[in-house]
């Protein structure tokens, strides 16, 4: 609407003054004139912190940021790569790592197996 109102009275006024007035900027009125959307929502650090924990807390962390930012462009919300990865870094949201298998028995060894000190049978009740 103001978007509108400033078009029409161009001619009376100068574009720095009306954008001064109605508290809009001079790129979303460029963008208005051009067919964008000047409305277009950006969400602050916080909410997006927000909707990055509760994520995390949905997934149980196991999402490091592509995987975070893939979630929040699927859920259609504007998430860049870098920012994404700021907020993680600085709430110390990180994904979890599983953990490797390490075998902890090698039974094909040529050792001799270590004698019965104790005499305890465990399969004869």
């Amino acid at each position: 609407m103001k978007y509108a109102w400033m078009d029409a009275h161009r001619q009376n006024y100068e574009l720095t003054e009306m954008c001064e007035t109605l508290q809009v900027s001079h790129n979303g009125y460029r963008a208005w004139k051009r067919g964008g959307c000047p409305n277009r929502k950006r969400l602050t650090d916080a909410q997006l912190l927000t909707l990055i924990e509760t994520i995390d807390a949905e997934v149980k962390g196991a999402y490091g940021s592509p995987r975070m930012v893939r979630e929040l462009r699927h859920r259609d919300l504007p998430a860049g790569k870098g920012r994404v990865e700021r907020l993680m870094r600085e709430n110390g949201i990180k994904a979890r790592h599983k953990r490797r298998f390490k075998a902890t028995t090698d039974s094909r060894h040529t050792l001799t197996v270590a004698p019965n000190l104790l005499e305890r049978n465990f399969f004869n009740p």
